[in-house]
């Protein structure tokens, strides 16, 4: 019975999952500066500086927010460190550079970025 059951999870596949969630996260710094701005044009009393072709303020907004929640409270700091130095940066960094970086062993880098990976996709609600 029980593994009948299991036959009616559907797979989820790794490389998919990464792909999506690394989406995003480069979607999140845009969208972090986007928030900036509106509110540095709030407080400067303008309401719209550029023309907007679509108004999705609110929607990105809540991304925001909730990709800051779910890095800060479903993660440990190592996993924070590796998902903040390889994903949310301004350039590219190599997996290694960022394994040296924090001094840990290859595999031991590996198996927290997986860990990062699965964490924050679920705390997003992505799987």
């Amino acid at each position: 019975m029980l593994t009948n059951q299991l036959c009616l999870i559907p797979e989820v596949i790794e490389k998919q999952v990464r792909k999506t969630l690394i989406n995003e996260l480069k979607l999140y710094k845009a969208l972090k500066v986007k928030q900036e701005n509106l509110d540095e044009q709030k407080a400067n009393g303008i309401l719209t500086l550029f023309p907007k072709l679509r108004d999705q303020n609110v929607c990105s907004e809540l991304k925001v927010r909730q990709i800051e929640r779910a890095l800060e409270y479903s993660l440990d700091e190592i996993e924070q460190d590796i998902i903040r130095m390889k994903y949310l940066t301004s350039r590219i960094v190599k997996d290694l550079e960022v394994c040296e970086e924090l001094g840990l062993k290859k595999d031991r880098y590996y198996k927290l970025k997986k860990q990062a990976t699965f964490k924050l996709s679920t705390a997003l609600g992505i799987i």
